[in-house]
């Protein structure tokens, strides 16, 4: 008799839909969205560097060179810091309201200011840099004003996702018009 490796076969389909699952708490923040794949290749690298510095600073102390190990070890705590960093932010949506994580601001809004979420065609900028191009932005409407658009479908988590941008998109649409 062979065993299925998964408990549940529909846990995909439903965290697809926006809806959580049976089992699942709206009080905890959760990304409705994978992290893509741009982001987990620049994450692994800078770990991946870390790891060199953390070997280093290992090293340098076995040398006797104890002040060189420490500014490693400093340099590589940093790193891993700012990695963790780089795979919080994104969009993350709980039963009390969205929040915006960006790199180096936080932005929570609770679903009562929450005015609309809905996806708009606009120029948005390529994995963060400079440049621009044509695509689609998630636009959060607040009282008080509009968010930045933090999920568009050409950075980091979406490039080259484009129905992945879609799912996220209308599962938040459909938290918002919920819980609103």
């Amino acid at each position: 008799m062979s065993l299925p490796f998964r408990s549940a076969p529909a846990v995909d389909d439903l965290q697809a839909t926006g809806r959580p699952l049976p089992h699942e708490v709206r009080d905890r923040w959760m990304r409705p969205y994978r992290p893509g794949p741009w982001r987990v290749a620049v994450a692994a690298l800078a770990l991946m560097l870390a790891a060199y510095l953390l070997f280093a600073a290992l090293i340098m102390v076995a040398a006797k060179s104890v002040q060189g190990g420490g500014v490693l070890l400093v340099l590589a705590v940093l790193v891993i810091a700012a990695t963790l960093r780089l795979l919080r932010m994104g969009v993350w949506i709980s039963g009390k309201g969205l929040r915006q994580v960006g790199y180096f601001s936080t932005v929570t809004v609770r679903w009562q200011h929450v005015a609309s979420v809905r996806t708009a065609q606009q120029p948005v900028r390529v994995l963060g840099t400079p440049r621009s191009v044509q695509g689609q932005a998630l636009v959060i409407s607040r009282r008080g004003g509009p968010l930045r658009p933090i999920m568009t479908s050409h950075n980091a988590d979406f490039l080259g996702r484009g129905e992945a941008f879609d799912v996220a998109a209308d599962a938040l649409e459909g938290w918002a018009t919920e819980l609103r």
